[in-house]
């Protein structure tokens, strides 16, 4: 299904089809504050499981991280947050990166990994915040398989692609081609892992 979220007042009906859809394990292509994502509810783990076969990768060895619709959300999934690291964090979010946190209990068993890490996402979007809000939980992102390409950033395209592979593409316009600036917190000081959209100041 290809369905249209207009980026600053997204249709409530359109919304429902969506997080109905993500409730029922379904997995949709999304815009974000950078590209558009691949995603599904974290708890529907036969939905994780179909996002990693269309990436051609094992669940805990792929880079999926949070998309959260707050700070408080967020807090949820990692462990107990020191005063910098959360000043760090409510200075930078909502905004375009993603934190490598230490996983908390919370993050469901089939996604957790090895180094017992997680990375989380507060994006300024608005279909985003209004999806989660709607959904009321996190909601699974990964990057669409293969080299960021400029048909990634046409909804149009993007659904030509994969509209075989997803139950919903969003059309939420043109998006950006330029991914999240991830950010390793585990380790002092932080470390920039990619260079993407944010830029970390001090």
């Amino acid at each position: 299904m290809f369905l249209e979220l207009h980026p600053d007042n997204p249709n409530p009906r359109n919304v429902k089809i969506v997080t109905e859809c993500l409730r029922d394990g379904g997995v949709v292509i999304y815009p974000t504050d950078t590209i558009y994502g691949l995603g599904c509810d974290i708890y529907q783990h036969k939905a994780v499981e179909r996002i990693a076969r269309i990436k051609q990768t094992k669940v805990n060895k792929n880079q999926m991280s949070f998309i959260c619709k707050d700070l408080s959300d967020l807090s949820k999934f990692t462990k107990s947050i020191s005063t910098p690291l959360y000043r760090m964090l409510k200075s930078h979010l909502p905004g375009p990166f993603t934190f490598i946190l230490p996983a908390s209990k919370e993050v469901p068993k089939i996604l957790q990994t090895k180094k017992n890490t997680i990375g989380l996402r507060v994006p300024d979007n608005i279909v985003c915040q209004t999806l989660l809000s709607e959904l009321g939980g996190p909601i699974l992102s990964t990057s669409l398989p293969g080299d960021m390409v400029e048909e990634y950033t046409d909804p149009e395209q993007i659904n030509e692609n994969f509209q075989d592979l997803v139950d919903i593409v969003i059309d939420s316009g043109i998006g950006s081609m330029i991914p999240s600036t991830v950010v390793d917190c585990t380790v002092a000081p932080y470390e920039v892992l990619r260079q993407g959209a944010g830029h970390l100041e001090d």
